[in-house]
């Protein structure tokens, strides 16, 4: 196990940067997820940290100690890759152990013909089965040690390329985007399954991901990226809650965040569809502010607007999703077609509207999210300071 901590890391590909100096600190026995985007630079910053990429500025450190010198095997990283990479004439026991024959065999114990004459190699590979067995227990792998990848499914060819880094026993463990060749069922059975091995090693892993739900349910924090950048760096539930700026607001949450145009009038209250708020923020009269929503937050509207601090405004619903334990509505604002909005809720409210239905929905003002036009978060007034560790882009 090792506390693994990025200062100021820069890349660039000819004209392109990548990444724009990336400072992160994660701790020892930590399960960190970079989420973002395709091209954000998530994994180009995973493979520094593998020492398969070399960085343009700034250093690693891993346990204490500086690797920017150091090759991949001598960093004690273990990777996991999408492809999997597993040699196909290879049996699964074979794949697991092929680090450690790597390690523990010089080259001519390795070799076919001369390798029978070694007794001390008899002596290793004993080690070696012994290491392989005890690695293929606990992933549930020991009746399958004699097949080839080729005979395996998509979940079982993931737990031999995990097998294959456990075995090495690294400090850190990094996975760039292991699941995303998996069907979505075995997607969720995957994601249990790494969760409980974070848990049972207590080693560091840093997983790479663009997919947030798995961000979401497996990571002690979150890394979201864009551009180069960390937007910003937090628990789940902190990404959800407290979104640092529009962006991740946007990527953070299933369905999305629902986005309605408000203005800032008089006393820097905020107006929604011509209806004042009792929300006011720091910003003069005029400006455009992004008022957003989570979908779990609407509801069908009961009383007057603005009662109990609540706002609510009239939708048509256009279509219905039935996902079985719950409906997700969609609807557009009646009167603004460009206004697309998203309510979860339960199938017995569903059952009651049909589509076309002009309604009015409701929110909690308290559970708005705002955000200025640059995309930056806004604190209402009175509303307290933001939680969470937010790092800014970098120009």
């Amino acid at each position: 196990m090792a506390k693994v901590t990025l200062s100021s890391i820069a890349k660039s590909f000819g004209p392109t940067k990548v990444l724009g100096g990336i400072d992160l600190d994660i701790a020892d026995g930590e399960f960190l997820t970079l989420v973002g985007p395709s091209g954000c630079g998530k994994s180009t910053l995973i493979r520094i940290i593998a020492g398969l990429e070399h960085q343009d500025g700034g250093n690693v450190a891993i346990g204490g100690s500086r690797v920017d010198q150091l090759r991949p095997h001598e960093r004690r990283v273990a990777m996991v890759f999408q492809s999997y990479a597993l040699y196909p004439h290879m049996s699964v026991g074979a794949n697991i152990a092929l680090p450690l024959t790597m390690s523990r065999l010089s080259l001519w114990q390795r070799l076919p013909l001369l390798r029978q004459l070694s007794r001390r190699r008899r002596s290793v590979m004993r080690g070696i089965e012994a290491d392989v067995a005890a690695v293929a227990e606990q992933l549930q792998l020991d009746h399958l040690l004699d097949r080839k990848p080729a005979q395996l499914s998509g979940g079982q060819r993931q737990r031999v390329a995990l097998g294959r880094a456990m075995v090495r026993n690294p400090d850190v463990f990094l996975m760039d985007e292991p699941l995303s060749n998996l069907d979505a069922k075995l997607r969720v059975h995957m994601r249990t399954e790494l969760a409980e091995l974070h848990k049972r090693l207590g080693t560091t892993f840093i997983y790479v991901t663009h997919d947030q739900v798995e961000a979401m349910t497996m990571s002690d924090r979150v890394a979201m990226m864009d551009a180069g950048a960390v937007l910003q760096l937090g628990t789940p539930s902190e990404l959800y809650e407290k979104p640092a700026s529009l962006k991740v607001a946007q990527f953070i949450g299933s369905p999305a965040i629902n986005l309605l145009p408000a203005t800032v009038i008089g006393g820097g209250r905020l107006e929604l569809f011509g209806r004042p708020l009792a929300l006011a923020v720091p910003l003069p009269q005029g400006q455009a502010v992004a008022l957003g929503i989570r979908s779990e937050a609407l509801s069908l509207a009961q009383g007057e607007p603005g009662e109990g601090g609540r706002a609510s405004f009239s939708a048509r619903l256009r279509r219905k999703e039935n996902l079985g334990a719950e409906y997700i509505l969609h609807f557009d604002h009646a009167g603004h077609d460009a206004v697309n909005v998203t309510m979860r809720t339960s199938p017995a409210v569903a059952a009651g509207l049909h589509e076309t239905a002009v309604v009015t929905l409701g929110f909690d003002e308290a559970a708005a999210h705002l955000f200025a036009a640059d995309g930056h978060r806004i604190e209402p007034r009175g509303h307290g300071v933001m939680t969470g560790s937010v790092v800014p882009l970098r120009a």
